[in-house]
């Protein structure tokens, strides 16, 4: 009952943190594409009202004329005000909600693997948190330290590389690979979230404040909260596809299983900020304001490309070549070796019993798509299963009702 329940939490948690992280990730493209859409106004009654630019869309049978004011609009705010920050938090609480209940909760068996660190599931939770924490500690230091300093942006991103390159690489060499994967994730994720929790929302709240208290305000001591949240904002806009792709990934075992998947999980990352960058710049190279921006498209793909023909699996040599047909009874042994500990009488993860030819019939599909095309079973490859037994639970389903 205990397992039943954890697989409808995080089901639904799972459900949840898709929705928000859809509703914010979706809020975050819209602004960065008003902003970079925007028109110095023309109007004099848009400049009398210190319109700093403005747009004209249409959508769903309506035009919508969006304008930006710098600071504060000259006649005031005269309807309700809505803030872009719940999209955020729902998402981080849902999302490190589903981490406790699949990675935390089952640390023996979702965060420890023990042919790459034999500690204690205690610890790996732990430091698994302590990635998150630590991360944005020393990102926030940085964005302090060189944010707005001359060329500040460039040796803060240079900076980012290393601690997110080294992050990578001591992630996978503590814990195993699906979740370092997903803690690097979960990593900037967190920094996106406390950049809006911290930084983002409170600055707007000063100049909010101050623009709605009839009082006088030096608008040039105000606009350090604007500038300090556009940056924190960019930054979340740039952590964007990095964090999907680390966070999907973690889903197909050639990738977290691999030798190098450190290097692997960087690589993925770099052409996924490469590619958001060709979506950043594409609204302002058609307004002129930046150089053309299919060069980072290129080199995205291009990362990909060398990526998928750098991994491209070894050929089977020729002396561990299979049978021409498998039946259940060669596959049978590696079953009751490599599974049947998690998926057998005494234990049933899953509900999944696999020691009966009519259990592994029943579930040929997906015995299949865990061992064979996402290699994710057995989890963290605990029992040692090998690439040639993966190509024979493989011949063994290519050729079912052929093979006794």
């Amino acid at each position: 009952m205990d397992a039943y329940l954890l697989d409808w939490a995080n089901l639904l948690l799972r459900w949840l943190h898709v929705i928000v992280a859809i509703a914010w990730i979706g809020s975050s493209f819209y602004f960065v594409f008003l902003d970079s859409n925007l028109l110095a106004p023309t109007a004099d009654d848009l400049k009398a009202k210190g319109v700093d630019g403005a747009m004209w869309a249409v959508h769903g049978g309506g035009f919508y004329n969006p304008q930006k004011y710098l600071v504060a609009p000259k006649g005031g705010i005269d309807s309700k005000l809505h803030w872009f920050y719940w999209e955020s938090y729902s998402t981080w609480l849902s999302g490190f909600a589903l981490f406790a209940v699949l990675y935390l909760w089952n640390a023996s068996a979702f965060l420890v693997d023990r042919q790459v660190l034999d500690w204690s599931p205690v610890a790996a939770g732990f430091t698994a948190v302590g990635f998150l924490v630590a991360f944005w500690f020393i990102y926030d230091a940085i964005c302090r330290v060189f944010g707005f300093r001359p060329h500040g942006e460039r040796i803060l991103a240079a900076l980012l590389i290393v601690v997110v390159a080294f992050a990578s690489w001591l992630a996978c060499h503590l814990f195993a690979g699906r979740a370092a994967f997903l803690i690097v994730g979960a990593m900037l994720a967190t920094a996106m979230s406390a950049n809006v929790f911290f930084w983002i929302i409170p600055g707007q709240r000063k100049v909010v404040a101050a623009m709605t208290s009839g009082q006088p305000y030096d608008a040039d001591a105000l606009a350090i909260h604007g500038r300090r949240g556009k940056q924190r904002s960019v930054h979340n806009t740039y952590f964007t596809l990095p964090v999907l792709i680390a966070m999907l990934s973690n889903h197909y075992g050639f990738l977290t299983s691999h030798p190098r998947r450190w290097l692997v999980l960087c690589l993925l990352m770099a052409a996924g900020a490469l590619i958001r960058q060709f979506f950043v710049q594409r609204h302002g190279w058609h307004h002129g304001r930046a150089r053309h921006p299919w060069p980072f498209a290129a080199a995205g793909v291009l990362v990909l490309l060398g990526l998928i023909a750098w991994m491209k699996p070894a050929p089977v040599p020729a002396s561990a070549a299979l049978p021409a047909s498998v039946g259940y009874a060669q596959i049978a042994p590696v079953l009751a070796e490599r599974c049947v500990s998690c998926h057998g009488e005494a234990v049933q993860m899953k509900n999944l019993r696999l020691d009966s030819q009519a259990q592994v019939e029943q579930h040929a599909q997906l015995i299949y798509q865990q061992v064979v095309v996402s290699r994710i079973m057995p989890l963290s490859n605990g029992t040692h299963m090998t690439d040639a037994e993966r190509a024979l639970v493989a011949r063994w389903f290519e050729g079912r009702g052929r093979a006794p």
